[in-house]
C-alpha cells in the first residue's frame, strides 16, 4: 500500500495530549501500517490526526477498497487494558524512551512498560541462550548476571526458559529488564509467570506488541532486535547453529553492538552457535570481567528502583555473591512411576553435556529430591547414557539424547 521507508533519523515530537496519544496508537494499529510507514505518514502529514484522515484515500489509490483505520474504541480499549495491567505507554521522543533504541533501524514508535521506568536509563548487557540449557550453561548465566548487575549494568533478556530465566533470576535484586514477544500483560511461557511478576518490583517488562496479544512466531525476531538494541553488548550462552539467539547476535552486529560468546564443547550441539560466533570474531567470554573489559564503563550506578546510588563495593568492584539458599525437598515417595522416572532421566540428560559437571552441582540445579536424582544418575550411568569422570564429575556421552 505504501513504501516502507524511514524519512528521517530524527524522532518525531512526542504526543502531548491524550487525544494525540490516542491518534498515535490508532495510526500504528491501523491495517498495513508498519513502523516505517508510521514515520513516513507523520513526516508527510505533520501529525497523526491528518495521517489518519489521509489513510483511506492512500489505500484507495493503492487499489485497496473498504479500508478503515483503527477505531477510536479499539485504541481506548487498549489503553484501558494497559491501565488494568499497570502498564504505561512510552512514545518515541519522550524522556523515558530508551535512548539506545533511537539509533536502531526501526525504533518502535510506542512501547508498553510495566515496572520501574528507571531501569531503562541503565547501561545494559543482554544475556541470551538456549531454552534447553545445560547445568553448566545455567550456572554461567547466573554468575555473569550476578556480577554484571553488581558492577552497575542492567541485565536484559527475553524471559524465555533456560538461559533467559537464569539471567533474570540472578539479576532480580538489582533490576532486570524482560523484553516480551507478546503483550506486556501476557507473560510467556506460563511457567515464568511468577518470575515475570516479581522482576517488576525492581525492574520492568517491556514490549512493542499491543496489549493482550499472545506471542506468535513472527514476534520473536522483532523482540530480539529490541534486546540487542537496548544493550551495549550481547552475550550468547549455549545457542544452536540455527537459533533465536544467533538472530539476536546478528541484530547486534547490524546495530553496532558488541557481540560476545561463551565457548562450549564441540560435541554439544548447544555450543555450536557460540563457537561459530567466536570463530567469526566475537569476543570470547570466560567471566564477567571479560564482558566489562569489552564494554564502556557504566556511569552512573543505579539502585534497584532506578535511582542513582553509590556503589558500596567500589566503582566497578564485585561483591562476593552469596550462594542461593538450598532447601531440601520433602522426602520422596516410596514408588515412582515409569513415566515419572523417564521424565527425571530426560531432565538430567538435558542438563548435562559432554563438558563435565560436578554431581552435587547437578543435584542442586535440578531442585529435586537428591536421593531420586542420585539414583537416576546411577541408572543412566549403567545404561551408558552418561559417564563419571575423576573427581565425581558427570558428562553426557557424545551422541546420547
Amino acid at each position: 500500500m505504501v513504501v516502507e521507508s524511514h524519512p528521517s533519523t530524527h524522532p518525531p515530537l512526542p504526543p502531548t495530549t491524550e487525544d494525540e496519544r490516542l491518534s498515535w496508537l490508532r495510526l500504528l494499529r491501523s491495517r498495513r501500517v508498519g513502523i516505517s510507514t508510521f514515520y513516513r505518514l507523520l513526516h508527510e502529514y505533520d501529525d497523526a490526526f491528518a495521517a489518519l484522515d489521509a489513510l483511506p484515500g492512500i489505500a484507495r489509490d493503492a487499489g485497496v477498497d473498504g479500508y478503515a483505520t483503527c477505531s477510536l474504541s479499539d485504541a481506548r480499549a487498549e489503553l484501558a487494558a494497559a491501565r488494568r495491567a499497570d502498564a504505561r505507554m512510552i512514545c518515541i521522543g519522550e524522556a523515558d524512551y530508551p535512548k539506545a533504541l533511537i539509533d536502531i533501524a526501526d525504533p518502535p514508535p510506542i512501547l508498553w512498560l510495566t515496572g520501574l521506568t528507571g531501569v531503562l536509563a541503565r547501561p545494559m548487557v543482554a544475556i541470551v541462550g538456549a531454552r534447553n540449557a545445560s547445568s553448566v550453561g545455567l550456572r554461567m548465566a547466573r554468575g555473569l548476571a550476578t556480577d554484571l548487575a553488581q558492577a552497575g549494568y542492567g541485565v536484559v533478556s527475553g524471559l524465555a526458559r533456560g538461559i533467559d530465566t537464569a539471567a533474570h533470576s540472578a539479576a532480580m535484586d538489582r533490576g532486570t529488564l524482560a523484553v516480551m514477544a507478546g503483550g506486556v500483560d501476557v507473560i510467556y511461557p506460563r511457567e515464568n509467570d511468577q518470575l515475570g511478576r516479581d522482576l517488576t518490583k525492581s525492574g520492568a517488562r517491556l514490549s512493542e506488541i499491543e496489549m493482550g496479544r499472545t506471542p506468535q512466531a513472527r514476534h520473536f525476531p522483532r523482540r530480539n532486535r529490541l534486546i540487542s538494541g537496548l544493550a551495549l553488548g550481547v552475550v550468547v550462552i549455549e545457542a544452536a547453529a540455527k537459533s533465536g539467539s544467533l538472530i539476536t547476535a546478528r541484530n547486534a552486529l547490524d546495530q553496532g553492538r558488541e557481540v560476545m560468546a561463551i565457548p562450549g564443547h564441540p560435541f554439544d550441539a548447544r555450543a555450536a552457535g557460540g563457537n561459530m560466533l567466536i570463530r567469526d570474531g566475537a569476543t570470547l567470554v570466560r567471566n564477567a570481567q571479560d564482558v566489562i573489559d569489552a564494554l564502556p564503563k557504566p556511569d552512573p550506578i543505579y539502585d534497584q528502583k532506578g535511582h542513582q546510588a553509590d556503589d558500596p563495593q567500589g566503582r566497578f568492584g564485585f561483591a562476593e555473591p552469596s550462594p542461593p539458599a538450598y532447601e531440601p525437598p520433602t522426602a520422596p515417595s516410596e514408588t515412582r512411576s515409569l513415566k515419572d522416572t523417564a521424565a527425571l532421566h530426560q531432565q538430567i540428560l538435558s542438563r548435562l553435556s559432554p563438558a563435565p559437571v560436578a554431581e552435587d552441582q547437578l543435584i542442586r540445579d535440578m531442585e529435586n529430591d537428591p536421593h531420586s536424582v542420585a539414583s537416576a544418575v546411577t541408572r543412566l550411568e549403567l545404561m551408558g547414557r552418561i559417564t563419571r569422570q575423576a573427581g565425581g564429575l558427570l558428562a553426557k556421552i557424545a551422541g546420547g539424547r
